[in-house]
Formats: C-alpha cells, sequence, structure tokens
C-alpha cells in the first residue's frame, strides 16, 4: 500500500468496499458518474488507487469520452499510473459481478460520512497541534477552527435544487400562503421612509454596499439606521456595528447626541445646559436598554467577525451588521494585490450574510474621480474604489450626496442630502431626498416624503 494511504493504514474510518462499489457503478453505467461526481471528489476516496481511478474518470468526462474499462485502463496508462491501481485486473474485478441495479446514493452516503469523519480528525489533530505549538493566540486558532469546519459542512450540502413545487411544500401555508403579498417576510426598516418604499426593507442574505467621499456623512447615515433598528419600539432587532475607524466611545458619542438631539461640538466641549443634560440622559438610557453591540477591533477580517456573530446571533439573535468600513478590513491569506484582497472580503461578506441569514451594510470608501468630475459630482458605480467585485457582490449600493460640500455658499443647499440608490437586484434604483443635520450628525426624511407617492 501507498505512503499516502497512511490515513488507512491507521484505522481511521473508511468503507473500501462501498468505494469499489461507487467505482465499479460507474464502469458498468457511465450515465451516472455526473451523479457521483456531484456527492464526491477524488479527496473523499481513502486509498490512493481509488482517487487516482476516479481522478481519471473526471478526465474522461471532461473529454466526453466514454468511461469503462478499456478508456480508463488507457488514461490510466496514459498518464503512467495503470500498475500503481494494480493493473488492469484490479479495473475488471470492481465491476465484476456488481448487480444490475446498484444502489448508488447509499454507496456515495457512505463513502462521503467516512470522508467527513477522516477529515473531522484531521482538523482537530491540527487545531491540537497549533494549540501546543502556542505560535497563533486562542483567538486566531478557534477563528481557523471554525472556518475548517464551516467549509466542511458546506462541502457536504447537496440537493440544493429543488422544484417550485417542492418550495410550495416546504413554505408554512402552502400555495395561499405564499400568494398572500401579507404573509411575505418584510424586510427590517431603516426609518428612511422613501428608501424602504423602495427597496421594501433590508432582507437577510443581502449586502448593502454605503459609499461616498470622505465627509459625506456615510457613516453617520449607517449609526442612524443601526439606532433605528435596535430602538424601533414596534420591532427593536438586534443590530451589531463594527468599526474599524472610530473607538466604541466615539460610536457611543454620536449615537446619543443624535438619540438626543444635541449637538455634539457642544458635547464634547462640555458646554451644554440643562435641558440638553436631561436629553442626553434619556437618550442614554434608550441606548443602555437597546440591542445594540459595538465593536472597535482594529484590522478585523471577515473570520475574526464572523466568529462573533455567530455567537451574538445564538444568545441575542440578529438583526443587522454594519461594517465602518470595507477598505479597513484584512483579508486572510496572501492575495497577489490589494484588488484581489477587497475582492475576496466583499465576497467573503456576501456569503457570511447568506449564512447567517442578515443584513449587512458595509461602508466603503470612493475613488477620487468624483472630485475631479466637471459638474456633477455626484458618485456613480465606477467611483467605488479598489475592487469592480464590490458591486458585483452586493445586491444593493447607494451613495451618500451633500452638494453644499462642493458648493459651501450656496445657502439653499445647506443641509441637503442625497441618498443615490445604484444598484438593486430586485427593485428599482433612483434617488431618495433626505436632511443632513450637521450638528447632531443625523439624517432624517425631509417634511414632504410623506406627501409624495411611492415609487413605481
Amino acid at each position: 500500500m501507498a505512503a499516502s494511504d497512511a490515513a488507512f493504514e491507521k484505522g481511521l474510518p473508511s468503507n473500501l468496499e462501498a468505494e469499489r462499489l461507487v467505482l465499479g457503478s460507474i464502469l458498468l453505467d457511465d450515465t451516472v458518474f455526473l451523479e457521483v461526481a456531484a456527492g464526491l471528489t477524488s479527496d473523499d476516496f481513502s486509498i490512493e488507487k481509488h482517487r487516482r481511478i476516479f481522478g481519471r474518470m473526471q478526465d474522461l468526462y471532461g473529454r466526453g469520452d466514454r468511461i469503462d474499462r478499456v478508456t480508463l485502463a488507457n488514461e490510466l496508462m496514459r498518464q503512467n499510473q495503470l500498475e500503481s491501481v494494480d493493473g488492469l485486473a484490479y479495473l475488471v474485478s470492481l465491476d465484476d459481478s456488481l448487480p444490475k441495479l446498484p444502489n448508488i446514493d447509499s454507496y456515495v452516503k457512505i463513502v462521503k460520512d467516512k470522508s467527513s469523519l477522516r477529515k473531522l480528525i484531521f482538523i482537530s489533530e491540527k487545531i491540537r497541534d497549533r494549540a501546543f505549538i502556542g505560535q497563533d493566540t486562542a483567538d486566531e486558532i478557534a477563528a481557523s477552527a471554525e472556518e475548517s469546519l464551516l467549509g466542511l459542512s458546506e462541502s457536504n450540502v447537496r440537493d440544493s435544487l429543488v422544484r417550485p413545487g417542492e418550495i410550495i411544500e416546504s413554505f408554512e401555508g402552502g400555495v395561499n400562503a405564499f400568494l398572500d403579498p401579507t404573509r411575505r417576510n418584510k424586510g427590517v426598516s431603516t426609518g428612511l421612509t422613501k428608501l424602504d418604499e423602495m427597496t421594501g426593507g433590508l432582507r437577510g442574505g443581502e449586502l448593502f454596499i454605503l459609499a461616498a467621499r470622505p465627509a459625506m456623512g456615510k457613516t453617520a447615515l449607517a449609526l442612524n439606521i443601526a439606532q433605528h433598528v435596535a430602538t424601533n419600539p414596534q420591532d427593536p432587532r438586534t443590530v451589531a456595528v463594527f468599526s474599524l475607524e472610530m473607538s466604541k466611545e466615539s460610536l457611543l458619542t454620536r449615537l446619543v447626541c443624535a438619540q438626543g438631539r444635541v449637538d455634539q461640538q457642544k458635547f464634547r466641549a462640555g458646554y451644554l445646559n440643562g435641558d440638553e443634560r436631561r436629553q442626553l440622559q434619556m437618550a442614554l438610557g434608550v441606548l443602555m436598554d437597546a440591542p445594540l453591540f459595538l465593536d472597535d477591533g482594529a484590522g478585523a477580517n471577515v473570520m475574526d467577525i464572523h466568529s462573533k456573530l455567530r455567537k451574538l446571533k445564538q444568545q441575542h439573535g440578529l438583526g443587522l451588521v454594519v461594517i465602518d468600513y470595507l477598505q479597513l478590513m484584512t483579508g486572510r491569506g496572501r492575495q497577489e494585490n490589494r484588488n484581489q484582497e477587497v475582492s475576496a472580503i466583499s465576497r467573503g461578506l456576501k456569503l457570511l450574510s447568506k449564512e447567517l441569514d442578515v443584513p449587512i451594510i458595509a461602508l466603503s470608501q470612493l475613488s477620487r474621480a468624483t472630485e475631479s468630475r466637471q459638474g456633477d459630482h455626484r458618485p456613480q458605480l465606477s467611483d467605488l474604489r479598489e475592487s469592480g467585485s464590490i458591486e458585483q457582490d452586493a445586491d444593493m449600493v447607494a451613495f451618500v450626496f451633500r452638494e453644499e460640500y462642493y458648493k459651501p455658499d450656496r445657502e439653499d443647499l445647506r443641509g441637503q442630502a442625497e441618498l443615490i440608490l445604484a444598484k438593486q437586484r430586485n427593485g428599482p434604483t433612483g434617488k431618495v431626498n433626505l436632511v443632513f443635520l450637521r450638528e447632531y450628525t443625523k439624517f432624517e426624511n425631509p417634511a414632504s416624503v410623506f406627501d409624495e407617492p411611492p415609487p413605481e
């Protein structure tokens, strides 16, 4: 037996007979190869010769060739591997005396289960070795372990393709409930009336990119949404805010001043009257009771955030995640350039939102192209900084824009703001007019919004 079969020699979980039956079934009828390949890879086989045989079957199928004893033997010979799998005699033995209607699903499940058990053992041994060596922190080892286990669980997911009838059967209430708009899950309200009308609220599994140039107020807007979600008396939801730029104290200062409608600069300078102090005390009381969690850990990556969110969801549930901001996050592993790293981060956040079934608002910087643009400085999707994959991964992309920043002498622009919804997978795009109260770092609905008809 080859040295690469050490796992088998150690007595790790395996079932050679099931593996032989899987390979033999393909030789008996190569139309079942796709069914097998949907559940197994070469690495799922416990010994090297079975891995090589299945690998050459994949090569034959990829070229559109038939898979039988002759073609397989020829392919193995071409790769100088026929002797290493015990020759043509072993290939003949695989489908010899095999039943005409082999129970292929059961064979595949047995091989997959044994493979998963071996992988669990390997992951456990790797974690143990890293813990003994002690070169990494406990948090880093735990995060890596969660990533490995998550990857293993994802690799075991099968049968994700379902027919419409199966979806209806699994929907509580059946056809009538599925077609009843009042029974559909509603998204999380942002507190911005027109944005909620256009989007139906923020929904689990969606990545919402909120982008702007510096000083436009993207952090303020994201905190306003987070605050509304956590303190909404009709439907308070747990919110997690990760800031890679500001401290927890600075975040709380912004939240308290916005909630109490107190001038943030006066609060920082200490010039407050009695009414303002009372307003801050009431605001702080509301926030202290709210399911709002703040994190200011620097250099966070997707797996760090994933680990924290899983624990938070188990303990308190989870309604919304805010990350400020995407370009300050670090990626795991080596990437050739920053664009690839940002691409991996945005993709990771999208997968995280799907796995946890929670909307994620990720803030993003824009390139300087908006500054050099003549006339209209409004951002465009092409202005997203460092990676086009941000636009690709996002379900929604919105830009915060305040024209008064470029025309400070125009009194008529004071306090006017726009949220430009530039991309939405499942709905319209357009502009949401807002009011920006600079002293409170707070965005609000304009009074006229309640008189406008909903967007078409």
